[in-house]
């Protein structure tokens, strides 16, 4: 029986799959908060740019405006947030699987290692799986080297590269922290030049209501743009230091029950 698709999004949610929902629950909260908040006032104007009358020339056609699109990235990027998030989960739950002894009497030997090695033998592969991991390479290490400092060493070597490849998974949320605010004063420069077009030196009275309107535009969309951004940086922080904790657990569970525990007989 194929696993459904809750499932699948809560054990090991796939890349495209949760881009794909992302997209679809920006587009439903989009359309919510347009049903609920009436064309023209404050609240749509400021997070939707929601206008009962664009100004004239206006370059944007609701719902494609500038707060919707950052309103689209952040939800993207909570997307990424979550699968991130799954991935802590996954990999903290690891510590509690008893893939080592942990009792406190325990003295491994040579010939307790390849029980310990096939117990986790495929429990992980370049996307998951750092405890069962580095089992496998410290256990392998010893067996070629009898040498306890030699498989602290490849311990020590793999928790860096680890923290690396972690680190490397955020690149597309650093870039979306990035791109939010952008846009936002993208569409500040366009709200700018807006207003400025709408200035006549040669007529009598100026337009200044519209004016005002369009610069209204151009410092509502920085707002909210700037609005979504700290919340992803926010979230990022958070769960990049989750996953980080669970390599250094990982780290450390695989010190004290295995490492410690080694006896090389010499």
């Amino acid at each position: 029986m194929s696993p459904s698709l809750v499932t699948i999004l809560w054990r090991q949610p796939h890349a495209g799959l949760v881009l794909v929902l992302s997209v679809l629950v920006a587009a439903l909260v989009i359309a919510l908060l347009t049903w609920a908040l009436p064309a023209g006032s404050p609240a749509a104007l400021v997070i939707l740019d929601y206008q009962a009358t664009p100004p004239p020339a206006y370059p944007f056609v609701y719902p494609f405006t500038i707060q919707n699109l950052t309103h689209l990235l952040l939800f993207i990027g909570l997307g990424e947030i979550y699968r991130r998030w799954r991935t802590a989960a996954r990999e903290e739950a690891w510590l509690t699987q008893g893939l080592l002894p942990e009792a406190y009497a325990v003295v491994l030997q040579s010939h307790d290692l390849p029980t310990l090695r096939a117990r986790v033998a495929g429990l992980y592969d370049g996307e998951r799986g750092f405890l069962p991991g580095l089992i496998d390479l410290c256990i392998l290490q010893f067996l070629a080297s009898r040498s306890v400092d030699q498989t602290v060493s490849v311990l020590n070597s793999s928790l860096e590269l680890l923290m690396h490849r972690v680190d490397l998974r955020y690149t597309l949320l650093r870039y979306l922290t990035w791109v939010i605010p952008t846009v936002g004063f993208i569409g500040t420069v366009v709200g700018i030049a807006l207003a400025l077009a709408m200035i006549d030196p040669s007529a009598a009275v100026q337009p200044l209501g519209e004016i005002a309107r369009a610069l209204g535009v151009s410092f509502y969309t920085t707002l909210v743009a700037l609005v979504d951004s700290a919340i992803l940086v926010l979230l990022l922080q958070l769960v990049q230091a989750r996953e980080e904790l669970a390599v250094n657990a990982a780290g450390r569970y695989v010190l004290v029950n295995l490492i410690n525990r080694l006896y090389s007989g010499q």
